[in-house]
C-alpha cells in the first residue's frame, strides 16, 4: 500500500510538471499527451510490481529525467546533485583521470579524443574507439556522467576499458592508471628551420596567449616559408578561444555563428584586422579526433581561404551546451544552440572536410617528420 501511494504522488508531481511545461505547447494534442502520462504512470506501477528484484524510485526517476535529455542529443544529459557538485570541483585545464574526451553514440561511451601526452594516449587509446566495459562492469545502458565516474578515481590507481574499435574484431583491453591530467595546450617548433609547426591540444583558459607567444618567437626567423598548425586529437575547448586563435590569421570576414531558439543566443563573431602571420601560407591538420572548438577554427580558416586542410573528417560536434542549475542542487546539461560556419554550414554530425584527404598511418597517433605521414606531406606542400 505505502509503494502505491508512493508511485501515486510520484505520478501526481510528474502529472503537474508535464502539463505546465506542456501546456502552451501542446494545447492541441492534451488527449494524446494524457495518454502518454497514464502510459508512463502505468510503467512505473508494473515496475514496482514485476520486476525481478526491488528498485530505487529515486534512481528510477534520476534515470527517465536524464532519458528525455538523452533523447535530444548526445550531450544533453542530467547530473544529480552529488554529480554536480563533483562536476564543479575540477580545476581548469588540471584534473584526475585518464585524459580522453567523450560522448555517448548508441547507449555506448565513444571516444572523441585522447588529449596528447595522457595515460590513455599512450595506452593507445584512440579517437572514434568504443568503451564498452569499465572494469569489467557493462556501460550500455548507463548515463554519461555515470560513465565518467566509473573512470575517475584516486591518481595512482589502475583502471581497465575495454574497447570496440572500428575495422577491428576483436576487442582491445587497455589497463591505464589514472593520473592528474595537466594539459600544456600548446607545443611548438621549428622544422627544418622553415616550417612553424603549431601543436595545440586544448582550448583552454591560456591557449591564445600561449600560442601568440610562440608565433612571435617562430616569426623572428627570417627564412620561414609557412605554418603548421596541427588541431588533431583536440577535443575542442572555450568558444571565445576557438574565436580569438582564427582571428590570429584571419584580417577580416566572419568566424562563427551561433544560433538556438531563443534570439539572446543568436550571435555571430568576425575577424579583426591583423594578421599575425603576415598572410604567409597556412596549413591546418585535422583528423576525426579534431572536435567543438577545433572545427570552428579549421572550418573558419576554410571558408574564409585562409588556409589548406589537410587529414580526415573531423568529428562533428557543433553544438553549444549550457550547465543550468536546479532546484534540488542539481543540473541539466542542454543544447542550447548550434555553430555555423561563415559559409553557412552546420558542423553537427557532419565535421568539417579536409581539402586534401590523407588518413593517418600506423596505429598511433605521432608528430614527427619521419613516422607522421601527415605532417610530413604538409611540409612538402609549403616547400612547392
Amino acid at each position: 500500500m505505502r509503494n502505491k501511494k508512493y508511485l501515486n504522488t510520484i505520478f501526481f508531481i510528474l502529472l503537474i510538471s508535464f502539463l505546465n511545461f506542456f501546456s502552451k505547447a501542446y494545447a492541441q494534442n492534451s488527449d494524446k499527451l494524457y495518454e502518454k502520462i497514464d502510459l508512463f504512470s502505468e510503467v512505473l506501477e508494473k515496475i514496482q510490481k514485476e520486476y525481478v528484484e526491488e528498485v530505487d524510485q529515486a534512481e528510477i526517476m534520476d534515470s527517465a529525467i536524464n532519458g528525455v535529455l538523452q533523447s535530444l542529443d548526445p550531450y544533453s544529459a542530467y547530473m544529480n546533485p552529488k554529480i554536480f557538485q563533483e562536476s564543479q570541483t575540477e580545476t581548469s585545464g588540471e584534473f584526475g583521470g585518464l585524459g580522453i574526451e567523450i560522448t555517448m553514440e548508441a547507449g555506448v561511451v565513444k571516444v572523441i579524443a585522447p588529449i596528447d601526452d595522457t595515460p590513455a594516449a599512450r595506452a593507445g587509446v584512440k579517437a572514434g574507439d568504443y568503451i564498452v566495459r569499465i572494469n569489467n562492469e557493462q556501460v550500455q545502458g548507463k548515463t554519461l556522467m555515470e560513465a565518467v565516474n566509473l573512470m575517475r578515481g584516486p591518481v595512482g590507481t589502475s583502471i581497465e576499458i575495454t574497447v570496440r574499435r572500428k575495422g577491428v574484431k576483436k576487442a582491445k583491453i587497455f589497463k591505464i592508471k589514472r593520473e592528474i591530467i595537466e594539459i600544456k595546450s600548446v607545443v611548438a617548433k621549428l622544422i627544418e628551420n622553415k616550417v612553424g609547426y603549431l601543436r595545440l591540444r586544448a582550448f583552454n583558459e591560456n591557449s591564445s596567449d600561449q600560442l601568440n607567444k610562440e608565433i612571435s618567437k617562430i616569426e623572428k626567423n627570417k627564412k620561414l616559408i609557412g605554418y603548421v598548425l596541427d588541431l588533431r586529437n583536440n577535443p575542442g575547448g572555450l568558444l571565445s578561444q576557438a574565436i580569438k586563435i582564427s582571428d590570429f590569421f584571419l584580417d577580416d570576414g566572419e568566424i562563427v555563428s551561433t544560433k538556438g531558439r531563443k534570439n539572446r543566443v543568436d550571435k555571430k563573431f568576425f575577424a579583426k584586422k591583423g594578421d599575425k602571420i603576415d598572410g604567409k601560407p597556412l596549413i591546418v591538420l585535422i583528423n576525426n579526433g579534431s572536435a567543438s572548438a577545433s572545427e570552428i577554427v579549421a572550418g573558419a580558416l576554410q571558408d574564409q581561404k585562409r588556409a589548406v586542410l589537410l587529414g580526415e573528417t573531423t568529428f562533428g560536434k557543433g553544438s553549444v551546451q549550457s550547465i543550468i542549475p536546479l532546484k534540488n542542487r542539481g543540473a541539466i546539461r542542454l543544447t542550447v544552440s548550434k555553430y555555423y560556419l561563415p559559409s553557412g554550414k552546420s558542423i553537427s554530425e557532419i565535421g568539417v572536410v579536409p581539402d586534401i584527404q590523407i588518413e593517418e598511418e600506423g596505429e598511433e597517433f605521432s608528430i614527427d617528420t619521419i613516422t607522421d605521414n601527415q605532417l610530413n606531406y604538409a611540409i612538402k606542400l609549403l616547400a612547392g
